[in-house]
């Protein structure tokens, strides 16, 4: 985009590209060529005015601070961790960092090459076509959904064969119920919370160990047990049941199973339900009553799988809309994460995803066994870290910190920022921010595809993460064209194959478009991508990977032995590590603290503002104590992905979080960490 050089004032729509619900409409004010302000859209149907407040501090802090952002290649001059950090130039950059794929690739093999991201940016392009580079040259991809929400996909794919075309948001206004489980959209996606939750008058109905601000705003609050979820949906089933609630013509014509789990959903009575889940019966029974009423959504959140046996709650949780039909109906439906793009054209992945030849290169690894193969000198020779800052929001903290210590570890981090990462890198690259380039947003709640449009010069020399890319393929002197692809045809292509019918000028003239004029009632057919063309409760795939045919009517036990189970869910000035290092963040944020039960602070001798430590089999977290009933008593609540170097002590929650995987996805199970607490004298 060619940018303006007179000094009249200048308004530019762009879209935020977090990993955020919102996908936020952003009006981006400039004057003598200059960003003075960064505020909110109040023409975009999500954002509807201002901004949320962390990107409101933080787009207007730290993203526009040169003194924060990363200008210039740099290369490690101290010991890794040190920060110390000499300035080269990209040539020289580039330059290592062939030579040592072409070491690692003449000597061992490019499978050692691994790479990791996230979700820094949800932007398209800068989002994947950086894939691109890494499946060529035949790297290993650290999988990112296994650090949020694999377990999750995993389930859903069993039971409806796909798990990322839910419901679309629009429906809402035909909805009688809206049941959230297991998120907290106030934290994260807070137009979402402010606007569309509660704006066409359905119950809402919120099951979370937490009383978020989500669930206190709720019609009703089920306070479940932690890893006991699975429990409540059976014994909300039974109820549906007993009482002919349940849609038998649904059933017949598109469900496999109910027959099969129906003597295990008989035997979870309220009054099983009420001793598994500590939620009393009359609340079991108004949430299954209204649910089963219907036009009903059921809203499955990321927060709900974080758990040993996550896959089989979402398995347990599938069966309320299956067994109900509210899917494919006006009003009705479940979500997980909904793929746009995806939902728009299913006739094939859009450009950007386009894998180039040779496409066939190593499995991708689960970020839980990240932590051991850094360690290892046989497994992971190169690291190279983009969009994420895994030393903050990985498990095993210690151990991810023992693996960047390795001195033969050839460590490559992209960002814009210095992060807890990159002081441990050999080489660091600094990527250009959301305001520096054109690209397309895409949400994962709302149907509809945002523009990203370059409203500023990069800063220094840094790059958008496709160019850089480019450049280290022309350094390696690759040869397929799809790694040198310009970024207007992908966007045009994007928007073609996502049945988007405005060109890229348009939509930047716009802002926003949806994939579709109207609501789609997604599932209407009644045909799933499953074996049978039907909703699997019983799943003979899920058998054939080792996994119980049917879901389990089972619960967590319940902590022993002084030990409490640790729960770590967003936090409110947070996207996952995102913001982390913006000084007004911070000081909104205040120093970190662990919420407990005043019942269990009163056993512990623990009062309000006491320093306490928090200790495991991997090591011992100190912080202060705030007493809050919104945890059940055997429960604490830390919140997750504070910058390290930005703590007094250097580490964060993830400190004491094992890196134990989820009964299937080979996802992350933080939500079940334990640990002891003891009051800091």
């Amino acid at each position: 985009m060619n940018l303006p050089t007179n000094n009249r004032e200048q308004l530019i729509k762009t879209t935020c590209p977090r990993d955020c619900y919102d996908g936020c409409g952003i009006v981006v004010h400039k004057r003598n060529g200059d960003i003075v302000k960064v505020k909110g859209n109040r023409d975009h149907p999500s954002t509807r005015g201002p901004l949320c407040a962390k990107c409101a501090v933080s787009y207007n802090g730290a993203w526009l601070d040169e003194n924060a952002r990363l200008l210039y290649p740099l290369k490690r001059s101290g010991t890794k961790g040190s920060g110390k950090f000499e300035r080269i130039s990209w040539d020289d950059a580039l330059a290592e960092i062939a030579s040592k794929f072409d070491e690692i690739a003449r000597e061992h093999s490019t499978d050692r090459i691994y790479h990791t991201h996230y979700t820094g940016t949800c932007s398209v392009i800068a989002g994947q076509f950086p894939k691109r580079f890494f499946d060529h040259i035949g790297a290993t991809e650290v999988d990112p959904d296994t650090i949020c929400n694999a377990a999750g996909h995993t389930a859903l794919a069993y039971v409806f064969g796909d798990s990322v075309s839910g419901f679309d948001p629009r429906t809402s206004k035909d909805s009688k119920c809206i049941l959230i489980w297991g998120a907290n959209p106030a934290h994260c996606g807070p137009h979402v919370y402010q606007h569309w939750l509660h704006e066409h008058g359905a119950k809402v109905i919120v099951v979370d160990p937490v009383r978020t601000k989500t669930a206190a705003s709720a019609d009703l609050h089920l306070q479940v047990r932690p890893g006991a979820d699975a429990a409540l949906a059976f014994s909300m089933l039974h109820i549906m049941t007993s009482e002919s609630l349940v849609d038998e013509n649904y059933i017949k014509r598109h469900v496999q199973g109910y027959e099969e789990i129906l003597p295990t959903i008989q035997k979870c009575t309220p009054d099983w339900g009420q001793s598994k889940t500590g939620i009393p019966i009359k609340l079991i029974e108004e949430a299954a009553r209204s649910y089963a009423s219907g036009p009903s959504l059921l809203w499955l959140g990321q927060g709900l799988q974080r758990q040993p046996k996550g896959g089989n709650i979402f398995r347990a949780c599938a069966m309320l809309p299956a067994f109900t039909g509210n899917i494919g109906k006006p009003g009705a439906g479940f979500y997980y994460l909904n793929d746009t793009i995806a939902i728009g054209e299913r006739r094939g992945a859009p450009s950007v995803y386009k894998k180039p030849e040779p496409s066939d290169g190593p499995s991708p690894v689960s970020q839980m066994d990240i932590p051991a193969l850094l360690q290892d000198p046989t497994a992971i020779q190169s690291y190279v870290v983009w969009n994420c800052n895994p030393l903050a929001s990985n498990p095993n903290q210690a151990s991810m910190k023992k693996g960047l210590a390795r001195e033969d570890l050839f460590t490559v981090v992209i960002d814009c920022f210095m992060t807890d990462t990159a002081d441990y890198a050999d080489i660091v690259l600094p990527a250009a921010s959301f305001l520096e380039f054109d690209d397309v947003c895409s949400s994962y709640f709302h149907l509809m595809i945002g523009a990203q449009v370059q409203c500023r010069m990069p800063m220094g020399e840094s790059l958008p993460n496709q160019d850089i890319f480019r450049k280290l393929s022309t350094a390696m002197e690759l040869q397929d064209a799809a790694l040198y692809e310009d970024d207007r045809s992908i966007i045009e292509q994007t928007l073609r194959e996502s049945g988007v019918q405005e060109t890229w000028q348009e939509l930047v003239e716009r802002g926003w478009t949806y994939i579709t004029d109207e609501p789609l009632i997604l599932w209407s057919v009644g045909r799933f991508a499953t074996p049978s063309g039907k909703i699997e409760i019983a799943s003979e795939r899920a058998e054939a990977d080792g996994l119980p045919r049917l879901p389990q009517a089972t619960t967590d036990p319940e902590q022993k032995n002084g030990k409490f189970r640790l729960i770590s869910p967003a936090a409110d000035w947070l996207m996952n590590s995102s913001f982390g290092n913006d000084r007004n963040v911070l000081r909104m944020m205040g120093p970190a603290t662990v919420t407990c039960h005043p019942q269990t602070a009163s056993d512990l001798g623990i009062s309000d503002g006491d320093q306490v430590r928090l200790s495991n089999e991997l090591g011992e977290l100190q912080l202060t104590a705030r007493l809050s009933d919104i945890t059940t008593p055997g429960a604490l609540l830390v919140y997750k992905s504070r910058w390290l170097k930005m703590e007094e002590n250097p580490a964060n929650v993830n400190m004491l979080c094992i890196a134990r995987k989820t009964d299937m996805g080979e996802s992350t199970s933080v939500h079940a960490t334990e640990v002891t607490v003891s009051r800091i004298d």
